[in-house]
């Protein structure tokens, strides 16, 4: 029961201490509420908030209950009527049985009162807490708060009011619960002394509901929202009006004057605003009337509080009844009638002690102590005086002021834990999935394998999903994102971590597995993707996935656990998709049966994964289907096998994924053709063997190190050794990568779609982009996430993943206008492999930390100069080392006379200096991969 109508009509019940009409309504609500869940299975969103509103409600009932009998929410005594003298309440004892008759006064009842109250309490926070709507947790927390204050518990009404302000965030939409919500904290901060804050918050609600008018579009919906208006602007009058009564007790008639005539304007626009016969009209007559009185429109504000004053008699609105007395008192005695003031100004009094309003008690105490004053009555306007000084020492301006910086404090410190948990959360949350991101699988697997585990990983990769994203478009991608990695949680059991590594990628982390019993998982999963009922997301080409699987073994670290499991998968690709491919934990190789049978091109259903669970026990074995050739032929890729006479290689003691990493020498290379069903030819033995691992395929890319390859189409056998008739050998073309990405001359969203490009066509190498603007950066970090690697100095990013370093480069920057090429350099070496080392500033005669520290120039394998005004530093850079330099001419810094570069690019290129090359004016990117290149080549050559 969210507020609303019925929320209205409790409330209202609940203010005028109706109780037993309250617990009338009540009753009728928990008769509509739905039954509690029977197990364990938390209840709906909507029926854990309506449960929540009435648990709160009821709370505040039996709060009021226990005030009426003098008690607190914890069953202390309150001082004000409290049977101090009996001591706090046993709120652990035994307490009536049910049905059994007590007294309605009895201390038995009240603890039982009490304890109720506290569990109610307690089970709606946790309701509230649960909701993701922090408007239905303000709105909450708002109502908590005035508990809290009808029990005396003034530090956690505090709590509880700044919770509720800080989860009000200013971009939130106008609604009415918007305007019920911050009129319930303005009304709880006014009880707590903090009237500034309250017309804050107040005049924020009076704000929302002008923009609800102005975003009302037919009559129908305009009347209902005027009457909420009416009603916010009733309340910010009644709280200017306080203020302005304040003011002129305190002598500033001058000061008070502009509070009274904002609190007179606004209720005047209340009037006009609520509809007649609401009850919020009477409200707006009293306000209307206070404001007269503090402007001294003595006359008018006589004539209509009286008929206020009749008119709340018979509604039977208390707090309505004693705020129209108090302002008629107040008008009767500022115009010279004190002893018709009196009566009006006793009744005040006695309905503000009556049902709880503290600001109103002391109002009619000040204004009573005052006329008598004036009468010279002393011994009537002293017991006036003492209560209304005891009342006064909970408001000293001290207190408000402290805590009034509470307030700020408390609120602000919320607002950065709840900032830095979202930070944490945007950190670790991939957030398009809701699934950890990298970042979080490369710390959590990192953590398993410090302690000594040895877990399972699954990478996992949707096949073709550019076909998907292009026959749908990307909106349907996403969603088939967000399913697959659902069905991928619901797959698993509750110790695995599904995440979300990069694009269509995620991995499985599976603690305390085998890769066997994560094959027969991953299998699992794999046939529930592709039994899914993909045509409700609008998706008519199949969705299917690869899985790649490996076990960690003592000694694997993050890295090479993820690139043994990474390489099954490409084998899962290579070999037609849609299939699970598991590394053994044992051996360290491909699984014998890791290579599925094909027919027609299409992948023969394997064997059903054995589930562990009870549930997979009824799982039949299907049928080996007969080896066909086929269409178009699958390579079967597999790995060198270790030495049978050794569990474990000498060099590799600590066992691991390393071996696989090694590659092989020539020798243990070989090519051979599949068989071809029905042929008795046997394969030629002069097949020329498989070109062998050349010194740049770790830069960029070639076979892949301790493979076979075999021809990529069966053929008809040779006759003679010919050479027109030699088996043709599928070896792979030499990929370099993706030519670098220049962001000059081009919009974000055309270098993300390069980008996307490059990573489609070339996973393993990054997408290099240069030159690229602060958006366009921020735009890659933001799609790519934990994938990115970002130099803004260089104004460069690098997407995919970067080369473990091999080899080490140096880059001297000439003077600072040279810094962005220098920058550029660095970085880009950095993303193909290399350890970087960067000195700026050594042009001209800031070149002596080179000559006293030789190791700069000589404890690296390249040196990159780039200069401009001072061109010449290459040639002197090449005569103190025998490193090789790449010397880069800029534009910068060199004036009209530059001729954009080209005097550097000359002076550089007449060098007679020796070991120098020579590259285009402004290219860091260049230089950059050139010295990475001979960087790594030089420190894999033998030493």
């Amino acid at each position: 029961m969210p507020p609303g109508l019925l929320h209205q009509q409790v409330s209202s019940a609940l203010a005028n201490w109706q109780l037993d009409t309250a617990e009338t309504l009540l009753g009728e609500i928990d008769g509509e509420l739905p039954p509690a869940p029977a197990d364990d299975r938390p209840a709906p969103p909507l029926a854990s908030l309506a449960r929540a509103w009435a648990d709160t409600l009821r709370a505040e009932l039996l709060v009021r209950r226990l005030r009426r009998a003098g008690y607190s929410l914890l069953g202390d005594p309150l001082v004000e009527g409290g049977p101090e003298q009996e001591g706090p309440l046993d709120l652990h004892g035994p307490v009536g049985a049910p049905g059994e008759a007590v007294d309605r006064d009895s201390r038995s009842e009240s603890a039982m009162h009490a304890a109720l109250a506290i569990s109610l309490v307690r089970s709606a926070r946790a309701a509230f807490d649960a909701q993701d709507d922090d408007l239905q947790r303000a709105a909450g927390l708002a109502r908590h708060a005035r508990i809290e204050l009808l029990s005396r518990r003034v530090d956690a009404a505090m709590d509880e009011a700044v919770e509720a302000a800080s989860l009000l965030d200013p971009a939130l939409p106008p609604s009415p619960l918007l305007v019920h919500t911050l009129s319930s904290l303005a009304a709880v901060l006014a009880d707590l002394e903090l009237m500034p804050l309250a017309l804050d918050y107040q005049r924020r609600a009076a704000d929302v509901t002008a923009e609800a008018i102005g975003a009302a579009g037919t009559d129908s919906e305009a009347g209902p929202v005027d009457a909420l208006a009416g009603e916010a602007a009733t309340r910010l009058a009644a709280l200017c009006a306080e203020v302005g009564e304040g003011l002129l007790d305190d002598g500033g008639a001058d000061a008070a004057a502009p509070h009274f005539a904002e609190a007179r304007d606004l209720a005047v626009r209340a009037l006009g605003q609520l509809p007649p016969g609401l009850p919020g009209m009477l409200d707006a007559q009293v306000v209307h009337g206070w404001a007269l009185v503090g402007l001294g429109e003595h006359a008018a504000a006589r004539s209509l509080l009286t008929s206020v004053v009749s008119a709340a008699a018979s509604v039977e609105d208390r707090a309505l009844l004693a705020s129209a007395e108090l302002g008629l008192g107040r008008a009767l005695r500022r115009s010279g009638d004190p002893r018709a003031a009196d009566d009006h100004l006793a009744t005040a009094l006695a309905n503000a002690t009556e049902h709880g309003l503290p600001r109103l008690r002391r109002a009619a105490l000040r204004e009573l102590c005052t006329l008598h004053a004036e009468l010279d009555d002393a011994a009537r306007a002293l017991p006036y005086l003492q209560a209304y000084l005891a009342d006064e020492l909970d408001r000293v301006d001290e207190r408000r002021t402290r805590w009034v910086e509470l307030f700020g404090r408390r609120k602000s410190l919320l607002e950065t834990e709840r900032a830095a948990g979202q930070l944490r959360r945007q950190a670790y949350e991939d957030p398009l999935t809701h699934l950890p991101n990298r970042r979080y699988a490369e710390a959590r697997l990192d953590g398993l394998l410090s302690t000594g585990a040895v877990p399972a990983l699954a990478v996992v990769d949707i096949d073709r999903f550019k076909a998907i994203n292009d026959a749908a478009g990307h909106p349907t991608g996403d969603a088939v994102l967000r399913a697959v990695g659902q069905l991928l949680v619901d797959g698993c059991r509750d110790t695995d971590e599904v995440c979300r590594w990069a694009g269509d990628e995620f991995v499985i982390l599976l603690p305390d597995t085998t890769s066997e019993q994560a094959e027969r998982a991953m299998e699992r999963i794999r046939r529930s993707i592709a039994a899914h009922d993909w045509s409700a997301l609008g998706v008519e080409v199949p969705v299917r996935i690869s899985v790649g699987i490996a076990q960690a073994a003592r000694g694997d670290d993050r890295r090479t656990l993820f690139a043994a499991a990474d390489g099954v998968l490409y084998d899962a690709k290579r070999a037609g998709r849609d299939r699970v491919v598991r590394l053994s934990g044992v051996t360290q190789t491909r699984a014998a049966d890791a290579a599925p049978t094909t027919i027609d091109g299409q992948v023969a259903e394997a064997p059903p994964a054995i589930d562990p669970s009870p549930a997979a026990d009824d799982a039949g074995p299907v049928e080996a289907t007969e080896h066909v050739p086929a269409s178009p032929p699958v390579r079967d890729v597999t790995a060198s096998p270790l030495p049978e006479e050794q569990d474990e290689q000498p060099e590799d003691a600590t066992g691991g994924f390393a071996p696989l990493l090694i590659e092989p020498a020539a020798e243990e290379l070989a090519v051979h053709e599949p068989a071809v069903e029905g042929a008795d030819v046997e394969p030629s033995a002069a097949e020329p063997p498989a070109r062998t691992g050349s010194p740049l395929d770790e830069l960029v890319g070639g076979p892949s190190a301790g493979r076979r390859l075999e021809s990529a189409e069966p053929t008809a056998p040779v006759v003679g050794p010919s050479p027109s008739s030699a088996p043709m050998i599928d070896v792979p073309a030499l990929t370099t990568g993706p030519d670098v990405i220049w962001g000059t001359g081009r919009s974000t969203e055309q270098v993300l779609a390069l980008v996307r490009e490059a990573r489609r066509d070339h996973p393993q190498h990054p997408a290099v982009v240069v030159r690229a603007s602060a958006d366009t950066l921020v735009a890659l970090a933001t799609e790519h996430d934990a994938y990115t690697t970002m130099d803004a100095a260089a104004m460069s990013a690098a997407v995919g993943p970067v080369p473990e370093p091999v080899g080490r480069v140096g880059v001297l920057c000439a003077s600072s206008g040279d810094t962005p090429i220098a920058a550029e350099a660095a970085f880009v070496a950095r993303v193909t492999g290399t350890e970087v080392v960067r000195v700026d500033d050594v042009g001209g005669n800031r070149i002596r930390p080179l000559l006293t520290d030789r190791s700069l120039l000589t404890d690296v394998d390249c040196l990159v100069v780039v200069a401009g005004l001072d061109a010449a530093l290459a040639s002197v850079v090449s005569g103190l080392t025998e490193v090789p330099v790449v010397a880069v001419p800029t534009s910068a810094g060199q004036g009209a006379s530059s001729f954009g570069g080209f005097s550097a690019l000359l002076t550089m290129l007449n060098s007679a200096a020796p070991g120098v090359v020579v590259s285009n004016i402004d290219n860091g990117w260049s230089a950059g991969v050139f010295a990475a290149r001979i960087a790594r080549r030089t420190a894999s050559l033998p030493s």
